[in-house]
């Protein structure tokens, strides 16, 4: 008599616990991704920024799971002897204060200016420093460094041939040295100047193309923010 009843009562509740279960599943933190970077990750100059940046895009195409959010700030370099270090902004604190679970930076494009790029064997180590701080956040996140979108026509100094031949090498070499992740933002852009149409900031269009290839290698890292 007793075992039925424990029977009754356990398959009363059954729902009750499975119902549980699935909300917790529901529930879970969404991953922290943060995206550091200059006006490109801004938004500057794309019709409607704050529906049309590539952080707004990449956050639609990952979905509730994430939770992106934006810290660029248009004119940021890399480099602390820049003319406007990142490093100093508020930004970079709110960054750190968000405790992300994934880091993308995405700076280089300002340091190419003459005026900065005279800092320029100071590169990597500014970048490592960059790369080191965020990883030893107490939420551990990954990092994911990118190679500069094209520039298709010298602007305010900002020029190709730096980025290309200098500023990406620097990169490159700072993803070997740290083991970080890196992503190649110049290919997807390369020869699609309808798609930058200042020659430096790419449109909305261009946005979207930055989100998708950050989004096909952020789902294959399969982050989790309970880590």
């Amino acid at each position: 008599m007793k075992q039925r009843l424990l029977i009754a009562v356990l398959t009363a509740h059954l729902p009750l616990f499975l119902g549980s279960l699935a909300s917790a599943e529901t529930t879970k933190d969404p991953v922290r991704v943060a995206c550091v970077g200059d006006s490109i990750t801004f938004g500057a100059g794309i019709k409607d920024r704050k529906n049309n940046s590539y952080p707004v895009q990449l956050q639609a195409m990952l979905g509730d799971g994430y939770e992106v959010k934006n810290f660029g700030v248009s004119g940021a370099t890399l480099l602390k002897q820049g003319n406007k270090p990142y490093w100093k902004l508020k930004a970079f604190d709110a960054a750190c204060e968000f405790q992300p679970d994934l880091v993308i930076i995405k700076l280089g494009t300002n340091d190419s200016k003459p005026g900065n790029w005279k800092h320029a064997d100071e590169f990597k180590e500014n970048y490592t420093e960059m790369v080191e701080t965020f990883q030893q956040l107490a939420s551990k996140p990954e990092v994911v460094i990118c190679r500069p979108v094209p520039v298709f026509a010298t602007r305010w100094g900002i020029n190709n041939k730096t980025v290309v031949e200098e500023v990406i090498p620097r990169i490159d070499a700072v993803a070997k040295a740290t083991g970080v992740t890196l992503v190649d933002l110049y290919a997807p852009l390369e020869g699609k100047p309808d798609l930058v149409p200042d020659q430096v900031h790419p449109n909305a269009a261009g946005a979207g193309v930055i989100a998708r290839t950050l989004q096909e290698v952020i789902e294959s890292m399969n982050l989790k923010a309970d880590k």
